[in-house]
């Protein structure tokens, strides 16, 4: 049985609406995120030009929370620079964390995830195309420095 206030009707309207789905034909980068606690995987490609966003897609294969966090995400974040990609991680944890409603402005669409700040096991979901999209930023200023390429796959640790 489905919990009504974790799997509200904004949560199941984003999961069933996901934009950019799909991969770039030539990202900058690309980093996949996987939670081993519910199997859920995010893989998405990125554009940048200097530190914006310019072109976005991704492959998601995830719960209802993963889904509708991955629909936020891809509505918003091109055109936005590395800074408030990882603003925005910090709001999704803030609220997670702490039941901190976001602020105005792009990452305002998270507030549907305040009840999910009750189920510390949802909250890798939520988190999955931040931590892909971190990662692979990540994995790119790497490569542009000549170090490695630009391709990560990460897997969250869960900590009880």
């Amino acid at each position: 049985m489905m919990d009504l206030d974790l799997y509200n009707k904004q949560i199941l309207r984003l999961a069933a609406s996901i934009p950019r789905v799909g991969r770039l034909a030539t990202p900058d980068a690309s980093a996949t995120a996987h939670s081993r606690l519910c199997g859920s995987r995010i893989t998405i490609d990125l554009r940048l030009n200097e530190d914006v966003i310019t072109d976005y897609a991704q492959e998601v294969r995830a719960c209802v929370i993963g889904q509708a966090a991955a629909s936020v995400v891809a509505r918003v974040v091109v055109g936005l620079t590395i800074d408030e990609v990882d603003e925005g991680a910090g709001v999704m944890r803030a609220v997670l964390r702490e039941k901190t409603f976001p602020t105005p402005g792009p990452w305002a669409g998270l507030e549907p995830f305040l009840p999910v700040a009750d189920f510390r096991s949802r909250h890798s979901s939520a988190l999955l195309p931040f931590d892909a999209l971190q990662h692979a930023i990540a994995e790119l200023r790497l490569e542009r420095a000549g170090e490695r390429p630009a391709v990560a796959s990460i897997q969250q640790e869960i900590r009880t």
